[in-house]
């Protein structure tokens, strides 16, 4: 989740009194549309993760379904905790490995912070074909690599990062310190070249990096940047004037959920407070912003006091179907080879659906929420992470799973703690309520 999410959220929603009345009607219309969507239910949720000395800063934010194809049972769910490293579910949701973050290289510097992690499938390595989950470490600038192998005595995920792993985008440790650095993450295999990459961007800046995956005679995996986009931050609008989204000064529109749909190399990247890009994942080419946040366009004022931003009234230009922040981006795909693009709307609690079909201009479908399923599991709110893998999963999940990071996980939760997790939704429950 972007640190300054909730000042931002809450300076949009409260602002001065006069925007307030000025957007009065235009907010009872969005409450009423998003409540009107589709709801499920999880089955399942992980372990409360606190974000405090006591929880050892753990914070959910982002996860990736692996599938064991030998024995889909024992599929698992990694995801990532920031500076609490990794941990690793069964089905069942239950945790079976924790991984810590990498410390810090020395006094005052930064520590380990891992923000999101994906798949590849079949990297060559020394000792053969493996499954790999990659993370962002954002508090190093670095990625940290891992095999996947579920019968490793040692636990499913064993680090291969190899030890002269480059920074992403630091020159030093000043750089990294100032944490302008590996942020978003996806992953894609070319199927053109079989090579495989990470696309990753850089927190409170607008880049996106693309890394090639390279394993080493050692057996360990390293990287190495092929190029680098920067997406706009500013904006033209209709009237003529020009658009900056508020943040503390310095600050720039970062990007965090990300996609690559591999039947097309086509990367989908959600520019926090702006919107979703599509783009190919080369990063060759133009990109183009396929919808827009409800906030776009409307201006803001910086408070040095306060660290808020106080809006001013909505000029008209945004969009109708996500509410600032864009994360959590995934692919849902179906047999028939359509399927969607599925983003978090994090302002409202509620998913939004794309169609992945480029040709039809990746036109909105519809979304749905994820809400409570009794008085001792609740929904996703403030939704940051996704990953949906429409496959079986043995008889846990036999039509897919949806696995959803919740922002505020309420039930029983100490006062003052704050409290993340992940939900667990039968994907098939998913699609029902969409196809309804």
């Amino acid at each position: 989740m972007s640190t300054n999410r909730s000042v931002r959220s809450a300076a949009l929603i409260v602002g001065t009194a006069l925007a307030a009345i000025a957007a009065l009607a235009p907010a009872q219309a969005r409450t009423h549309a998003s409540e009107s969507l589709p709801a499920v239910t999880p089955r399942a949720e992980t372990p409360t993760l606190y974000d405090d000395e006591a929880g050892g800063s753990a914070n959910a934010d982002d996860p990736a379904i692996w599938r064991d194809s030998a024995d889909p049972d024992s599929s698992l769910v990694i995801a990532t905790a920031k500076e609490g490293g990794l941990r690793v579910y069964d089905l069942d949701a239950r945790q079976v490995q924790s991984i810590p973050a990498p410390s810090t290289p020395g006094p005052g510097d930064a520590p380990g912070r891992f923000n999101n992690v994906d798949l590849v499938h079949g990297l060559r390595l020394q000792a053969g074909r493996a499954d790999l989950a990659v993370a962002s470490d954002r508090g190093h600038d670095r990625l940290r690599i891992y095999r996947i192998d579920r019968r490793h005595p040692g636990g499913p995920l064993t680090d291969v990062t190899d030890p002269s792993a480059p920074r992403v985008f630091s020159a030093g440790q000043d750089e990294v310190n100032e944490q302008h650095t590996a942020y978003g993450l996806a992953t894609w295999t070319d199927s053109a070249s079989s090579r495989s990459y990470a696309l990753v961007s850089r927190r409170n800046r607008t880049a996106i990096a693309l890394l090639e995956l390279v394993s080493t005679p050692g057996g360990t995996v390293t990287y190495r940047k092929i190029r680098e986009l920067g997406l706009p931050s500013a904006f033209s609008l209709p009237n003529g004037t020009s658009w900056t989204p508020c943040a503390e000064p310095g600050e720039l529109p970062q990007v965090e959920g990300m996609v690559v749909d591999p039947a097309n190399g086509t990367l989908y990247a959600g520019q926090e407070d702006v919107g979703i890009w599509r783009m190919r994942a080369d990063l060759t080419g133009a990109p183009k912003l396929i919808d827009k946040v409800r906030e776009y366009g409307i201006p803001g004022a910086y408070d040095e006091e306060t660290e808020e931003c106080a809006p001013g009234s909505d000029p008209g230009f945004g969009g109708e179907r996500l509410a600032a922040d864009v994360e959590g981006l995934t692919l849902l795909t179906e047999t028939d080879g359509e399927g969607y693009i599925l983003a978090s709307s994090q302002g409202d609690d509620t998913f939004a659906l794309y169609d992945r079909e480029v040709e039809d201009d990746n036109e909105y479908e519809g979304g749905f929420r994820v809400v409570a399923a009794g008085r001792t599991l609740d929904g996703s709110e403030e939704c940051d992470g996704a990953a949906a893998l429409n496959a079986p999963l043995g008889t846990k999940y036999p039509r897919g799973l949806l696995v959803v990071q919740d922002g505020h996980d309420t039930p029983s939760v100490p006062e003052g703690r704050e409290a993340t997790g992940f939900k667990f939704v039968d994907l098939g429950r998913v699609m029902d309520r969409i196809d309804d």
